[in-house]
């Protein structure tokens, strides 16, 4: 069946969002419904599932964590969004190399750019826990969970979107 409305793509029939982004968002919303951590809808859920969405879709696993290959792209997603993981760097690498291969016309490239622009704009108040480690070690692990700091969205919704995953 096709689409009721391209939203101006000339009347063609496909689709005005590309088929891997949609499944990227798509995937990250499963994760993160299924986790249950945070409601759908807010602010934190809506940094997760941006962070997660920009993880499967740069790292080429828009296939479902389910059937063959699945555990290989959830250990990838893992290890992609793991404490002290430079993800930052990675997705800005990643959307560079895309950039130089495909070009600006990539619809699905432009999508990851506007979503990543979003998650470095968008700044959420929260438990800084980055300041883990700048601590000394002989302090122990405590949050002064009061202490709150604004944070890139994406900082928030990266330890939620890794969570989601280990819940998977």
């Amino acid at each position: 069946m096709r689409p009721e409305s391209t939203n101006g793509t000339g009347g063609g029939g496909g689709l005005a969002v590309p088929m891997a982004w949609l499944c990227a968002e798509y995937i990250a919303d499963e994760l993160l419904r299924a986790g249950g951590l945070v409601e759908p809808g807010s602010l934190e859920y809506q940094a997760g599932r941006r962070t997660l969405a920009l993880t499967v879709y740069l790292g080429d696993g828009t296939d479902p964590a389910t059937g063959p290959g699945g555990q290989e792209r959830l250990d990838e997603w893992l290890t992609r969004t793991e404490y002290g993981h430079p993800w930052e760097e990675w997705v800005r690498e990643r959307l560079a190399a895309r950039r130089e291969r495909d070009g600006d016309e990539d619809e699905g490239l432009a999508l990851a750019r506007e979503t990543w622009r979003r998650l470095e704009g968008t700044h959420l108040l929260a438990t800084d826990l980055g300041a883990l480690s700048a601590g000394p070690a002989a302090t122990g692990f405590t949050v002064d969970e009061s202490e709150a700091v604004w944070l890139p969205s994406w900082r928030l919704g990266l330890p939620l979107g890794h969570l989601a995953l280990r819940l998977f």
